[in-house]
């Protein structure tokens, strides 16, 4: 019998809040996530962390869903990471203290958790992660049990963020991020009256509903993609001697890849998506309904899908011939336009992708670039750390080194003579006597020359008598 799973949640609401409004437009709502762990477990404690006297919207439905808000008032030279620290101390004084509670859920997508990750799996503690699956660090997704899109959780009646704030309320005051996004004096002028600036459009056109700008939950995925991953779950189940059936084959697929979640591909259930591939023939299913024992079919490499990794490459190409314009940073968006203008073909959910922004997260965990979300501009992208420096640093620096090369022979043709005239002055003057007559401009500085590189006292030079 399986041991009944008792889950502490964690919140990290910093992150998880500017990952979902510049990801997804939305505001963040606490008891989707809630919702999804019930479906796991029971729910034993719930933990939020985040500065509440800046979070006011969020306070009333932290209180809704009783969940506890622990305070973090930063310090004078600031908070960075400080709910992250704290979080990660109460989750492990718990995995200490209580040995009733058997599974961890952390709300957030900060790769800073992986350690956490990691050593309560190592106490034996079944761990969800709750993200978005274009903000949360890919290798925290890979290393939970189970890693729950919040894309997943969303429903098409969900509320979008307003655009334009009702006049039956008072009038916000806009903030200084948004003021400095403000790219136009209108822009300026709306936000101090209150109007927010609209929410930027999603990468590609599939999530666009009325030409309005709001968005459901992501297109689904094709099920080629999930083919590889249901042929290495069966052959697992082969290799252990057991008959696959549903429950099996859904945990196996998790233990393979703990990302994986049936929403993606359009169904609601696991039930409903082995309905579906055998519907498409690529599985066979034989035995009563909820014993079904399933087979997979011989599929053919026409309906093969392509690899994540073939995308990495045409978006290399992107950055190369763009890279000038990152550095600086350059929205999601305008990234998505010089990936279409470069490859006219390319569409994120060809390879595995259900928006563009996942498709950038993949790549920055493959050192491609580098993503900071931001709640007011949405994704920003810069050049990461695989690429090398700016092609235009790299053109200066042999003109720097040849400009300074020719500086230095200059300066040095210049203080030759100087140099010869101070070091031996005397022997200038046993020469000929004429061309100094002729010539008396040229002594001047070598008197000087000698005066200022010479440390002796100077005595004064007898005068030679007139012939």
């Amino acid at each position: 019998m399986q041991e009944r799973q008792n889950i502490a949640v964690f919140v990290d609401y910093d992150n998880i809040e500017i990952g979902v409004k510049s990801t997804l437009r939305r505001e963040f709502a606490v008891s989707l996530c809630l919702d999804a762990l019930k479906e796991r477990g029971d729910i034993v404690a719930k933990f939020a962390y985040a500065n509440w006297a800046r979070q006011e919207g969020a306070v009333r439905q932290m209180a809704e869903n009783a969940v506890q808000m622990v305070q973090r008032l930063p310090s004078p030279r600031g908070d960075k990471n400080g709910a992250d620290i704290n979080l990660a101390l109460d989750a492990l004084e718990m995995a200490f203290t209580h040995k009733n509670v058997n599974a961890f859920a952390i709300i957030s997508g900060d790769s800073d958790f992986i350690p956490l990750v990691n050593k309560l799996k190592a106490y034996g503690k079944t761990i969800f992660i709750v993200g978005g699956k274009a903000f949360t660090s890919t290798i925290l997704q890979q290393n939970c049990h189970e890693f729950i899109s919040y894309e997943s959780l969303l429903q098409d009646d969900t509320k979008f963020v307003p655009q334009n704030v009702p006049m039956n309320r008072p009038m916000p005051i806009p903030s200084a991020t948004a003021l400095l996004a403000a790219t136009t004096a209108l822009a300026a002028a709306n936000l101090e009256k209150g109007i927010l600036p609209p929410p930027p459009p999603q990468y590609g056109d599939a999530n666009r509903r009325g030409g309005r700008g709001e968005h459901r939950r992501p297109a689904p995925l094709d099920l080629p993609h999930a083919l590889p991953l249901v042929e290495r779950a069966l052959a697992t189940l082969r290799r252990r001697g057991v008959q696959p059936q549903l429950g099996l084959l859904k945990s196996t697929m998790l233990q393979l890849d703990p990302s994986f979640n049936e929403r993606a591909y359009g169904t609601g259930s696991f039930s409903d998506f082995v309905d579906k591939l055998e519907t498409n023939g690529y599985l066979a299913t034989t035995g009563p309904e909820g014993r079904k024992t399933i087979e997979v079919k011989q599929v053919s490499e026409a309906v093969a899908a392509p690899k994540k990794d073939e995308a990495l490459a045409m978006l290399r190409q992107v950055v190369d011939n763009y890279k000038l314009d990152l550095e600086y940073g350059a929205s999601a968006d305008i990234l998505a336009g010089w990936m279409t203008k470069i490859h006219p073909t390319f569409n994120a959910q060809k390879y595995g992708f259900q928006s563009f922004g996942e498709f950038l997260n993949f790549a920055q965990d493959n050192y491609l670039v580098r993503v900071e979300a931001d709640a007011v501009r949405g994704l920003i992208a810069y050049p990461g750390a695989e690429l090398p420096a700016s092609g235009a640093a790299l053109e200066a620096e042999p003109e720097a080194k040849t400009a300074a090369a020719s500086a230095s022979a200059s300066v040095e043709s210049d203080q030759a003579p100087v140099e010869s005239i101070a070091v031996q002055p005397m022997e200038a003057l046993e020469e000929d006597e004429k061309p100094k007559r002729m010539a008396p401009r040229k002594r001047a500085p070598a008197k000087k020359a000698a005066a200022v590189v010479s440390t002796a006292v100077r005595r004064p030079r007898a005068r030679k008598p007139v012939e």
